[in-house]
């Protein structure tokens, strides 16, 4: 019977490489980070909208528009809305690589996962940054009664 050696469990199997970006390092660093911020935005969130004030009666379509009127609330909303469609994405992109075995509808998948998120990311900032409760030339009977011309 011959000896053996044994390599040291932290010997790695093969010399490392170091070629360009680790971008799996990166993406596990992000959701680290986003999950962080998201947790803070999101309990501010809820804080605002639902325990301060009159509680979940004051949420209306003015207690939106009156927050869409101050800069700081829309980009809490926007910050909040970018980093939870990407650190969802991230996930599903990390999903999809775990148990996606043919190549071809990996990609294919990851792609339809990162298109929808930046469409909806689109829409969503749109809607926030263009968000007018009293439009000019609506019908009087269709806006809300804080508006000048109602």
């Amino acid at each position: 019977m011959t000896a053996e050696t044994i390599a040291d469990p932290r010997t790695p199997a093969a010399p490392a490489r170091n070629r360009g970006v680790n971008l799996e390092k990166w993406a596990w660093m992000y959701m680290r980070i986003s999950g962080f911020a998201l947790v803070i935005l999101i309990f501010g969130h809820l804080l605002v909208n639902l325990v301060l004030g009159e509680g979940v009666r004051q949420i209306d379509f003015a207690f939106v528009a009156g927050k869409y009127a101050t800069p700081f609330w829309q980009w809490w909303d926007v910050l909040m809305l970018w980093l939870a469609f990407i650190h969802g994405a991230n996930g599903m992109r990390t999903v999809i690589a775990d148990y996606v075995t043919h190549a071809t509808a990996r990609k294919t998948l990851t792609a339809l996962v990162a298109l929808a998120a930046a469409i909806l990311i689109i829409l969503g900032t749109l809607v926030v940054f263009t968000f007018d409760p009293c439009p000019a030339g609506a019908a009087k009977d269709l806006l809300p009664t804080f508006c000048p011309a109602s």
